[in-house]
């Protein structure tokens, strides 16, 4: 058992996904960003604006993920190079188009919410309340956006 009671097995699973989520979290930050500076035509201050929200909010769950890796008693990773070899999401290029830059996002937010459940039934399983309750608050907040996304595209 490590400090915070959990099987030191456990936790380093645990820590690997996370590790996972973290990557995806961060190339999916970059596009973000990408879409905001890049993003043109009659939606522009619309998109401009929910872009720059959703980054925000991805660059504390940058921060809250990698925290609890440290906290479950592992590293985070902290190099592109990791985040492009464990990234599901690939990188975004040159999208000024609201409607591809909306689907991108959607498209990141699903493969996101598929492994954030794939770790709140490991968290559950191990015991884990940080993780759990942590996945929990993302999944509910994600599954809001992309209704909120899907509303935009029609």
């Amino acid at each position: 058992m490590n400090k915070i009671g959990l099987k030191n097995e456990y936790a380093t699973d645990l820590a690997k996904d996370l590790n996972e989520l973290l990557a995806n979290y961060q190339i999916f930050y970059m596009n973000v960003r990408g879409f905001h500076w890049n993003i043109k035509g009659e939606k522009f201050f619309e998109l401009h604006l929910k872009f720059e929200e959703l980054y925000n909010s991805l660059l504390l769950k940058v921060d809250e993920v990698a925290e609890r890796i440290l906290t479950l008693g592992s590293a985070p990773v902290h190099s592109f190079s990791e985040y492009i070899t464990l990234s599901k999401i690939a990188e975004a290029h040159n999208i000024s188009d609201g409607r591809t830059a909306v689907k991108e996002i959607l498209d990141s937010i699903e493969g996101i919410l598929k492994l954030q459940r794939e770790i709140l039934k490991k968290s559950a399983d191990a015991g884990d309340e940080g993780s759990l309750s942590l996945m929990s608050d993302y999944i509910r907040e994600q599954e809001k956006l992309v209704w909120m996304y899907q509303a935009f595209l029609g």
